[in-house]
């Protein structure tokens, strides 16, 4: 479609370029160009002065590495995309509760964070006006009947994890229907982010989700230098590069070994949780934090390694990583463990694909999906990571691609910190272009992460929009427990592991 406008991850334009058309068009050439293969990336809204919300919609076309956007200005309601393109559904309901602007024949219409709409007086698609909002109360989804019957689990959980609602239609054991009610960790960070950036905005980015500090700090990095037309050096791409890998290291590690607790086998459990330490700690030896805190800046990072401290990560990696291998090991050879993991939790490639899932349970089920492969930014320009998939779709899948991701990234980190390009970690940053819009899209350890900022006349944002995969997965977390028994739900939410505050924001 010519009126969609073209641009690569981690860049800008100035909005002039993105003027808003006709909303059918709009939604025509979006409903087209996602029959043809694109992904919806991102659909967020602006309010304008005359009162109107400005949609904006951003494609991802995987087969050439580009970004497609339009605009369009809508006014109390719009025909929604969902009927036809299933991954607006999450999207359209936040617009919805953000903004107050009904996206008419969305099948499901309800509140995603549980907050009162940022344009006062345009909520009352939600309830009346004098009556509290509650997180979680909500009219859920329910089969009549004799013989099913519903089992409500969370918020609350018996343990030290966050808050969710998961609403259960069984028969018998069997999984009916699985509704996910989040909104329990809303903390309004993107309208925090509005007006800045200011000292506190990395911080906002580096805790949008805690175990992701590192991905979305990249993310809001790369959308800030993108609107100040600075490039970090290359020696703080690959800094950034080890650093994400030993992210992803670090929580895929944590993950296996939950994996092997929720079935009782505690040798790799055990294991891992020791390992996922170690590989934490390597990121505390680079940068003094555990999770990666302070590393990233605009521009650049803060800090470097040495020779000595290269080569004490090298050591420290190839024992880890030696441990890991043995410890998952395990895994693949108990056939009881192979007995729970095969054939739970099933999603089909047609199903991910529909949804628009991303990261893990997208490669688990054979789409190679994977940003630093399709969209690379950064050190990923010129050190590529093979793209790890599996074929089964299964909770065994999607622990594998997690070994797998591990394998590679180890090696990776190994090879780009063992060969680090000379010169300066941090480019000077300049003062933010004003009326533009910058896009940064970043494969973090559960996905594609997107960041887009949008700057007023002065150069500070307008509009910053977050999207942390999670807000693409927890359809598939749904689907995934259909047909299952409900004694699988915690294998196979743990095979997804989303992220509660970093949907919440």
């Amino acid at each position: 479609m010519s009126f969609f406008v073209e641009l690569p991850n981690a860049s800008a334009l100035p909005l002039a370029e993105l003027a808003p058309i006709a909303f059918p068009k709009l939604r025509q050439g979006v409903l087209d160009s996602v029959v043809r293969g694109d992904r919806l990336v991102a659909l967020f809204g602006i309010p304008q002065a005359s009162g109107r919300l400005r949609l904006v919609v951003i494609l991802g076309v995987d087969a050439t590495s580009t970004l497609r956007l339009a605009t369009a200005d809508v006014e109390a309601s719009y025909e929604a995309f969902t009927p036809e393109c299933p991954p607006a559904h999450w999207f359209e309901r936040e617009l919805a509760e953000q903004w107050g602007v009904v996206p008419r024949g969305h099948p499901w219409l309800k509140p995603i964070r549980f907050h009162r709409s940022m344009r006062p007086g345009t909520d009352a698609w939600l309830r009346p006006s004098a009556d509290p909002i509650v997180p979680g109360v909500t009219d859920f989804f329910a089969i009549q009947g004799d013989e099913p019957h519903e089992v409500a689990v969370g918020p609350v959980h018996a343990g030290v994890i966050e808050p969710g609602h998961f609403r259960f239609q069984c028969h018998g054991e069997k999984v009916l229907h699985l509704e996910i009610s989040l909104g329990y960790q809303h903390r309004g960070v993107e309208r925090a982010l509005v007006g800045g950036p200011h000292p506190r905005s990395l911080s906002h980015a580096e805790t949008l989700a805690g175990d992701t500090s590192i991905g979305h700090a990249t993310a809001y990095c790369q959308v800030l230098e993108a609107l100040a037309g600075v490039a970090a050096p290359p020696r703080a791409d690959a800094l950034r590069a080890v650093m994400l890998e030993l992210e992803r290291l670090a929580n895929h590690t944590g993950d296996l070994g939950a994996l092997a607790g929720d079935v009782g086998y505690l040798p790799t459990a055990s294991f891992c949780g020791r390992l996922r330490g170690d590989y934490l700690n390597v990121s505390a030896l680079v940068c003094g934090s555990r999770f990666g805190r302070g590393m990233l800046k605009p521009g650049g990072v803060r800090f470097d390694l040495g020779s000595a401290e290269v080569d004490e990560l090298g050591r420290r990696l190839e024992q880890a990583t030696r441990d890991l291998t043995n410890a998952t090991t395990l895994l693949w050879e108990t056939p009881t463990v192979l007995a729970r993991f095969e054939e739970t939790g099933v999603l089909t490639p047609a199903i991910v694909d529909r949804l628009g899932l991303v990261g893990p349970p997208a490669r688990a089920c054979g789409l190679e999906r994977d940003v630093r492969f399709q969209y690379p930014t950064g050190m990923y320009r010129f050190a590529q990571v093979p793209v790890s998939t599996w074929h089964s779709g299964d909770v065994f899948a999607r622990a594998y691609v997690r070994w797998l991701e591990c394998r590679r990234a180890a090696t990776f980190v190994g090879e780009v910190a063992a060969g680090l390009p000379s010169g300066p970690c941090a480019t000077p940053m300049k003062r933010l272009a004003p009326e533009k819009l910058a896009v940064a899209l970043v494969e973090t350890w559960r996905g594609e992460a997107v960041h887009v900022a949008v700057t007023d006349s002065e150069g500070r944002f307008a509009a910053h929009k977050v999207v942390d995969p999670s807000f693409h997965n927890w359809m598939g977390l749904a689907m995934a427990l259909r047909g299952q028994e409900i004694s699988d739900f915690p294998l196979c939410n743990k095979s997804f592991n989303l992220s509660y505050c970093g949907h919440d924001l």
